[in-house]
């Protein structure tokens, strides 16, 4: 039987994308059980609907509070027999509610080298800042701010100074590191001994 994962995105989906051709392909074996978005009209849930995965898009504003709607959320990953929640560009912090159930269950992408650039505008502050080696970092998810323990980094060298070409370096390492990353978790070293680190479980 396949394992079967979650994929939490915002926006675009390029790794919604990548991580959906692994499963159909065969590369990773897994299925996208649920797409969970924040963002009514997102481009991520199109492709959501061209590779047949099932989508809660959701308003936050219609809900009175943020452990109100993940608690709709922990229901409907519950629902779908989730083993494993990937966060791929979705652009909210998680709440108690959602740790309480899926901690020690629940990774992130991130677009540096953690601990450095924490937060949203990660790319655009370090290439500010005159960085020289970018990378991304895939990090179990806990209370802190992209601060939960690291699972996997790459980086790469880059001296130019255009934006959208970095960016597009940076996607081009994210989508096969996550990959590799899941197929790795999904074979259960790496998840017990999250398990066992108080940093990534509630």
């Amino acid at each position: 039987m396949k394992h079967r994962i979650a994929v939490f995105a915002s926006g675009n989906g390029s790794n919604f994308e990548a991580i959906a051709t692994a499963c159909d392909t065969g590369v990773l074996q897994a299925e996208v059980a649920l797409l969970v978005c924040d963002r009514p009209g997102a481009r991520v849930i199109g492709r959501a609907a061209a590779h047949g995965v099932a989508s809660y898009v959701f308003s936050p504003k219609e809900f009175a509070s943020k452990a109100d709607f993940e608690r709709e959320i922990v229901r409907r990953l519950d629902e779908a027999r989730v083993e494993l929640v990937c966060l791929a560009g979705y652009m909210r912090i998680v709440g108690e509610t959602l740790l309480g159930a899926y901690g020690g269950r629940m990774v992130n992408l991130h677009p540096s080298l953690l601990p450095a650039f924490p937060g949203a505008h990660a790319i655009e502050q370090a290439f500010d800042y005159g960085v020289k080696v970018f990378g991304v970092t895939i990090h179990w998810v806990d209370a802190t701010l992209d601060g939960g323990r690291i699972v996997a980094q790459r980086a790469f060298a880059y001296e130019g100074r255009d934006l959208a070409e970095l960016e597009a370096k940076i996607h081009a390492v994210e989508h096969p590191l996550y990959v590799e990353t899941i197929a790795r978790l999904l074979g259960g070293e790496d998840r017990r001994r999250a398990e066992r680190c108080p940093a990534a479980a509630v």
